[in-house]
Formats: structure tokens, C-alpha cells, sequence
């Protein structure tokens, strides 16, 4: 039988690319947007309706993870066999900004999506989107695995905790198919705009064409585990699609840090566009974007989802830098 999926959050760069891969694997999808006056459609406009049969196989409903009345009623209406919630406030700088609403959705927000499947079919499979940002940072714990003590720096990483928690709970009191993938840091050209790779990139294609001259950033000396969301959603599917309910960090195993984030792009831009960009000349360091709460390094240990699902990166951290310089140099925001 033909299974059929919800996804919230799915005008995202994660839910466009979940909703992607579905497609192709002949799921029926639908997605779960919120009532805006702004039409944030952009990532999934190309599914919509291109994609053959796209009437029938991918639809949009009006909902709110906040509002568990909606979510109910989509549930009843559509009856999923598994659900993947990418539903988030998910910028850390912003957190700090708006905690409440952070964590309402984040935190509260999850707990709705699953009590409300405990209520109308408790065998429906949840696919929950955690967080590297769990973890502290800590380069003594490094890398970090699903044994790694949680202990996180920011309002998101604190009611992300909360939902990761609450996710292993209702597992264990309800039996519930329930997973968390703890994802590291995952880009792609439908990044958002005011993380920093996006900032980076789009920086590097306006001073190439003259509209600026610098890129303004914090602190350059953050390392991340950088992977490609395309990659990162195939290892949400395969959890879904495992045995039994566990939780999976999926990384690349690779930190780079910011510093070196910029002096790739700089390099795939010189190389491609014949220009003579630097750190030292274009690069801004501003203590406005400095985090209160900085995490230093974020290094996945992802064995456990190689091991048991057979899921591993294709896109390496070079080829994701090129396509983002790329893709913000030939389309223009």
C-alpha cells in the first residue's frame, strides 16, 4: 500500500527536501504550513504543481504545531503512517531574542504533534528533528555521540532538550514509534538567510558583483560539522523505516570552522570568477553577532546510524561550499 506522510515545516530547506525524496519514493506527502500574510512557498514552489500527479500525491494544510485543534484535525483527515516533525524556531542567535516563542514551539510545539498522535493512533511513526545543539561544545567532549552528555547553551538548545526528552519518554510509557535524529549542522543554496553559511555565500556573490565590499560575522573560530541537508534527509527516512524506535546522530564526522567555511568559499569564488578575495581585506568581525553563549565545536560521531541503517554522507564539505557560492552567484537574491 502506498504510504503516506505529514511533514511540518515543510517550506523549509529540510522540508522541501524531505518532501523531495518521499516524492520520488512514491509516498503520498502532505505538508503543514502556517497561515501567513507573507507567501513563504519559494523551496517547494517546484512541487508544486510540476511534479507529475502533484494534485494527488503532495498537499498543503493550513496548521500550526502550536495549535494541537489543528493538528488533530489534519491527523483525522489525512491518517499518516509516519509523521516527521521539522516544525521549529530553529535560528540559535534568534533564541536568545525570543525564548518564549522558542520555546513554545520548540518545545511545546512537540509535545502537541505527539500527544496528539497518542490520542487518535499511537502506531503512527514520529520522526522528531533534534539538535547538535544539545550538546555543549565542549572540545573535551568531542566527538559527540548519543552518549554524550547533553547540556546545552541557548534557549534553543534548552527546549530542544525538552522535546528530546519527552520524545524518549512517551517511548517508553506509550510504546510509541518515536525517534529523534540529533542533526549536526546541515546546508544547502535553500539555506536560510540569516545563518551564517547563507550570509557568507550571499555576501561573496554581491561584492563579486559590486553591491558591497564586506561580509560582517562573529566568531570565526566556531567549528562545525558541516554536512548537505540533501544527505541529511535520507538519514531521517531511514530512521523511520529501521526495526525499532531509537535515536541517531547523524553527522558527517568532519568539523571545519568558521574561518575556514569563508576561506573556502573565498577560494571556489577566486577560482571560478577570477576574483582576489581575503579574509583580510573583506572579512568583518562584528561582537554584535557574537553569541552570549558561544559553543565551540560541534563534531559528530554518527557511527551508530552507519552501522545500523547504512546511511553515510555523499556531498563532501568542499562540493557543498562550491554549490552554495554557486548557486548565490548565478540567483541572485
Amino acid at each position: 500500500m502506498q504510504k503516506v506522510a505529514i511533514i511540518t515545516g515543510v517550506t523549509g530547506q529540510d522540508g522541501s527536501y524531505l518532501a523531495e525524496l518521499l516524492l520520488d519514493k512514491g509516498y503520498k506527502v502532505h505538508g503543514i504550513v502556517r497561515r501567513s500574510s507573507s507567501f513563504n512557498r519559494g523551496r517547494i514552489e517546484h512541487l508544486y504543481p510540476s511534479h507529475e500527479n502533484v494534485g494527488s500525491l503532495f498537499q498543503l494544510h493550513y496548521g500550526d504545531v502550536s495549535d494541537i485543534a489543528s493538528l488533530i484535525k489534519i491527523i483525522k483527515e489525512v491518517k499518516p503512517n509516519e509523521i516527521y516533525n521539522l516544525a521549529a524556531q530553529s535560528h540559535v542567535q534568534v533564541s536568545y531574542d525570543t525564548p518564549i516563542y522558542t520555546g513554545q514551539v520548540d518545545a511545546l510545539g512537540v509535545l502537541n504533534v505527539i500527544e496528539a498522535v497518542r490520542i487518535l493512533n499511537p502506531s503512527i511513526k514520529i520522526y522528531q528533528a533534534s539538535t547538535s545543539e544539545l550538546y555543549s561544545g565542549d572540545p573535551e567532549q568531542t566527538p559527540q555521540n548519543e552518549n554524550t552528555a547533553m547540556f546545552p547553551k541557548s534557549p534553543y538548545g534548552v527546549a530542544k532538550l525538552y522535546a528530546y526528552n519527552m520524545v524518549r519518554v512517551y517511548r517508553e510509557a506509550y510504546g510509541m514509534f518515536i525517534s529523534n535524529g540529533i542533526l549536526f549542522n546541515h546546508e544547502s543554496p535553500r539555506r536560510g538567510e540569516n545563518f551564517v553559511t547563507r550570509k557568507i555565500t550571499i555576501a561573496i556573490a554581491e561584492i563579486l558583483k559590486g553591491k558591497r565590499d564586506v561580509i560582517t560575522l562573529g566568531n570565526l573560530d566556531a567549528k562545525r560539522d558541516w554536512g548537505h541537508a540533501r544527505d541529511y534527509v535520507e538519514g531521517m527516512w531511514r530512521i523511520l523505516q529501521h526495526d525499532k524506535p531509537d535515536d541517531f546522530v547523524i553527522s558527517t564526522g568532519e568539523t571545519h570552522s568558521v574561518r575556514e567555511f569563508v576561506q573556502e568559499a573565498f577560494r571556489v569564488a577566486n577560482e571560478r570568477y577570477g576574483s582576489n578575495l581575503s579574509i583580510e581585506k573583506h572579512v568583518k568581525i562584528s561582537d554584535r553577532l557574537i553569541r552570549p553563549n558561544e559553543v565551540k565545536e560541534l563534531h559528530g560521531d554518527s557511527t551508530k546510524l552507519k552501522e545500523e541503517l547504512g546511511w553515510s554522507p555523499s556531498i563532501s564539505f568542499k562540493e557543498l561550499v562550491f554549490e552554495m557560492v554557486h548557486y548565490d552567484y548565478e540567483h541572485p537574491s
